[in-house]
């Protein structure tokens, strides 16, 4: 079955030049997905709690930044992509493009809309966490961002972006355990990305916070039931993305350690963690399975890097990342819309190396 997987994967990728070994390619083709559904208010889903007839609004009138993209959490990654390739990759074919639908969406007047929407009455876990750990690398990618316009956004994002934070300082601090669950509400993947806003916004009281929480959460976990993986809606995966989570807390040497008693990787390259398999990506719960490849192939790359350089366990960690890619990269595509709104923001953050660099 492993062998059957590559070679589809191979063969799929030599038929589509999405999937060509060269990140530029790839970047402006996520891109592009990304522009198509940036301000393309419908179909939508909104999680809108309402207080009376006057809240019946268009989802343009309500959150008026991040409407497209069929849910708010996806339009915000979605200008995340937007943000990252046209900063990494400013000479690209669709960086003016970029840059065009960021310049629509990111103005003074629409964010401080946004804000007053958060503000609202009986939102006070909107899109948490899930959608504002999103909203927080948003922000850090336009802080490490040198272009004039980047420094408007960036100040015009500022006010949504303390207003999320306060949420997140007001609610971990009361969070008695983590939510260990393989969709948006899942602690371990939103505290990774809201730990590396803290550190690029140099935020120490924040980062000092999450490290904590983390640590309360998960220092003392022990065999994780990776073999019980995937749940059929999962486009994360528990146990990865807490690994993933504990690397950037600990030291290498403390990292190699807490991996011994939490998760069985072997040490040599061999198959352990086959990608999952996607049945339909006309689905919007089972098109989450090409999500999951994703973020498991950065989760595990992001495993590797946090050990000490000969650990044993390397190859087999990158050997199944690679595995992962691979067979993700298959369902990032405009032929559906229920995977292609957000996959190409899980395939940026993976082949950009997000997760593992502060550039």
């Amino acid at each position: 079955m492993k062998f059957l997987v590559i070679f589809l994967c191979i063969w799929f990728s030599s038929l589509n030049p999405v999937y060509a070994n060269d990140q530029k390619i790839n970047a402006e083709n996520f891109a592009r997905l990304a522009l198509d559904c940036a301000h393309m208010e419908y179909p939508n889903h909104i999680s809108h709690t309402m207080q009376s007839d006057e809240d019946v609004l268009p989802p343009r009138e309500l959150t008026p930044s991040f409407y497209g993209c069929y849910d708010w959490h996806s339009s915000v990654h979605g200008h995340w992509l937007l943000t990252r390739l046209a900063r990494l990759k400013p000479d690209s074919e669709l960086a003016p493009d970029a840059i065009s639908a960021l310049r629509q969406s990111l103005s003074k007047e629409n964010l401080l809309q946004e804000s007053i929407y958060v503000a609202g009455k009986g939102r006070k876990s909107f899109e948490r966490p899930y959608g504002i750990a999103w909203l927080l690398q948003l922000a850090a990618e336009l802080e490490d961002w040198n272009h004039p316009s980047a420094k408007a956004w960036r100040e015009n994002i500022r006010p949504l972006e303390e207003a999320l934070v306060d949420r997140v300082v007001e609610w971990l601090p009361k969070l008695t355990y983590p939510v260990r669950s393989g969709q948006h509400s899942q602690t371990a993947f939103a505290l990774g990305l809201m730990l590396d806003w803290s550190r690029t916004t140099s935020n120490r009281d924040v980062e000092t916070l999450i490290r904590n929480r983390i640590l309360d959460f998960y220092a003392e976990d022990k065999n994780c039931p990776i073999h019980y993986e995937p749940s059929g809606s999962d486009f994360l995966s528990p146990c990865l993305a807490e690994a993933d989570l504990m690397r950037r807390v600990m030291s290498p040497s403390e990292f190699a350690i807490w991996l011994n008693d939490f998760l069985d990787v072997p040490n040599s390259n061999t198959a352990w963690l086959e990608p999952a398999i996607v049945s339909d990506r006309s689905d919007p719960k089972l098109a989450h399975i090409d999500g999951l490849n994703l973020s498991r192939a950065w989760m595990l790359e992001g495993i590797a890097s946090g050990l000490p350089p000969k650990d044993l366990r390397i190859k087999a960690l990158n050997a199944a990342a690679a595995e992962h890619q691979a067979s993700g990269l298959i369902g990032v595509n405009s032929e559906f819309y229920e995977g292609g709104h957000w996959l190409g923001s899980f395939a940026t953050y993976l082949v950009t190396k997000r997760g593992l660099s502060d550039k």
